[in-house]
């Protein structure tokens, strides 16, 4: 195992919050993505022309930062949204495009103003007077409906509504004062982020996206919508390097995060589709996944190191409130996991390289040091030179830590097949 030194820092520069002001990294904020520094800082150790793969997309950083430093990249992910967005992000824009996003922009809002189209239906959020005052519904009703209106052109619409979800997060009352969304205290409901009008921040928030879109990366990258499970619509034997961060077995989700972006851009319509659009992705529990998870069992035949076996039965002590409840979301977790380093040796050139960017958990004080479950998957499903460094210490919990789990598929190794090898 190895040590944690105390002298790690919290280094906000390795996460979310780097990205902010990024280029187009920071066109959209997501509390768990990890950081630019931290990829761009692991794809510059190798030399360029590879083919990248990030089989757990989230908003695209690995792809956009692989693409912009030379390699060709592919990143998948279950989310629709999430492709969308790193799409988006990936995308090569003409002057002609972003000349056009800004006439359109500009008409989208003199609509708006003007209430000349039928509005949007407003999303059938659960208390959706708790995200939005019913001025800002109206507005953001109004301009969603006009930006539909103004092009017909796909790359400039994936610009205009990049700028409307900045916009409608800025509208809310979302607040980002700690490890996830939530809202913000009583007293500041309904009261905007900034002094500008809705119409002048949609503007804004135009400008900057458009700034962004401007500088292109040296290569598009594809981005696919897929089971990181499964990955059927990958090529086999295909990539030199995989760059991602999983989602951590922490319980944040990624639909929680989303939810005010899918419903305005109707992803979906009710809180059972978010739910099960969560139940799908690994590491999802809100809504219909936590009681599903109450009645779901341990498949046979699916590898999980030994030491997860006392972890679990300590965090479904009896002490515990919902301590059952939480051991299989652990195990479901690290099963997902598990699953997915086994197909991904199917994708894989000989000599590919890993890099997992992990954070560990906690679970009534219970640690779950998902950096060495995951180390000793990787040694199972016949990884070699598995390596696990610490980057930083977490600001949540003075138990948690951030690490990159890295290895190499060898040359010449054959996959696995239940509990031998060919070759």
């Amino acid at each position: 195992m190895p040590q944690v030194g105390s002298s790690l820092r919290q280094r906000a520069d390795y996460t979310h919050k780097f990205n902010l002001k990024t280029g187009r990294h920071g066109w959209l904020r997501l509390t768990p993505a990890y950081s630019v520094k931290v990829v761009t800082e692991t794809i510059s150790r190798y030399e360029t022309g590879l083919k990248v793969l990030d089989p757990f997309c989230g908003t695209g950083t690995t792809a956009l930062c692989a693409v912009a430093e030379g390699h060709r990249a592919t990143t998948v992910d279950i989310n629709p949204f999430l492709t969308w967005l790193a799409s988006a992000k990936t995308s090569i824009y003409s002057k002609r495009s972003l000349a056009e996003t800004e006439r359109a922009g500009v008409a989208a809002l003199d609509l708006t103003h003007r209430e000349a189209l039928e509005p949007a239906p407003v999303p059938n959020i659960h208390r959706i007077e708790r995200w939005w005052p019913e001025s800002a519904s109206h507005f953001l009703a109004h301009l969603k409906s006009a930006i539909v209106a103004s092009t017909t052109d796909a790359q400039v619409r994936d610009l205009l509504r990049v700028a409307f979800c900045r916009t409608l997060i800025k509208l809310s009352n979302a607040a980002f004062n700690h490890q996830s969304m939530s809202f913000k205290n009583d007293d500041s409901q309904g009261q905007l982020q900034t002094d500008l009008g809705p119409g002048a921040l949609f503007l804004n928030d135009l400008r900057f996206v458009l700034q962004g879109a401007a500088d292109n990366p040296p290569g598009a990258a594809a981005v696919v919508q897929d089971d990181a499970r499964d990955l059927s619509r990958l090529t086999a034997a295909d990539f030199d390097l995989v760059v991602t961060s999983p989602p951590y077995a922490n319980r944040m989700s990624y639909i929680r995060e989303l939810r005010p972006y899918m419903y305005w851009l109707g992803y979906f319509d009710n809180a059972r589709a978010a739910g099960e659009l969560d139940w799908q992705a690994i590491g999802g529990t809100w809504g219909i996944a936590t009681s599903r998870l109450s009645v779901w069992t341990r498949q046979h035949g699916c590898w999980l190191p030994d030491q997860l076996e006392g972890i679990l039965a300590d965090i479904a002590a009896d002490a515990n409130a919902n301590g059952s409840l939480l051991a299989a979301y652990v195990a479901k977790y690290f099963e997902d996991m598990s699953q997915h380093f086994d197909r991904l040796r199917t994708v894989l050139k000989r000599g590919a390289r890993l890099h997992y960017i992990v954070g560990n958990s906690t679970f009534y004080g219970v640690l779950v040091p998902t950096e060495q479950l995951y180390a000793a998957m990787l040694r199972e499903y016949g990884f070699v030179g598995v390596t696990v460094r610490p980057i930083r210490k977490r600001n949540s919990n003075k138990a948690l830590f951030e690490f990159d789990v890295s290895a190499v598929w060898p040359e010449g190794q054959g996959h696995r097949y239940g509990h031998g090898w060919q070759r």
